[in-house]
């Protein structure tokens, strides 16, 4: 009996190390970096027929504001508005929206917030992260919105890459990549 505890007790260690090695890294994330090339990636503006790349539209200089979810608070109230309403929006080239929503939702979710559309901002849907996780700027959102979802950033682009990444440290908070921060 006291074999068989001692032989329990050091698998338990073992299993017990792996875990804590597996779980521990040296390097920092990975996020998608200054110069990186914006992915060639489908996303959907208004229908799923309606496909858009943004490789191919992001030709000169714009902004893609990433959102962890259309109607939420935070990009509802603040993150979004605070684009559509700034003064400096009109320098920023093209700007697009992008949230792991479907392209109905971010349809809607851009008439609520712009119905006139004067912003010029365009609504897309990542409805598979597709997106997302080739910036690598996904996390695990289950408990909250069920899924992966989109962290809150917001890229500057030029000629198709990434000029400066404003990426929320947290995830979903909103202070780097809010309209002020990032347009001045």
């Amino acid at each position: 009996m006291f074999a068989a505890r001692r032989i329990q007790s050091a698998r338990l260690s073992a299993f017990s190390s792996q875990r804590l090695a597996a779980g521990f890294h040296n390097s920092a994330p990975a996020f998608v970096k200054v110069g990186d090339r914006i992915p060639d990636v489908e996303l959907m503006e208004g229908s799923p027929g309606n496909k858009v790349s943004l490789a191919k539209e992001l030709k000169g200089k714009g902004l893609i504001i990433g959102v962890p979810a259309a109607y939420s608070p935070s990009c509802s109230e603040s993150h979004i508005p605070g684009y559509i309403n700034s003064a400096k929006l009109k320098d920023a080239g093209s700007v697009f929206v992008v949230s792991v929503n479907d392209a109905f939702v971010m349809k809607a979710w851009g008439k609520d917030l712009d119905p006139s559309g004067k912003s010029g901002i365009r609504f897309l849907a990542d409805p598979s992260a597709e997106f997302t996780k080739a910036l690598d700027l996904s996390f695990d959102g289950k408990a909250i919105f069920g899924g992966d979802r989109s962290k809150r950033y917001t890229l500057v682009i030029e000629d198709g890459a990434v000029k400066e990444a404003h990426v929320e440290p947290d995830n979903t908070g909103l202070n780097v990549s809010a309209a002020d921060k990032v347009l001045g």
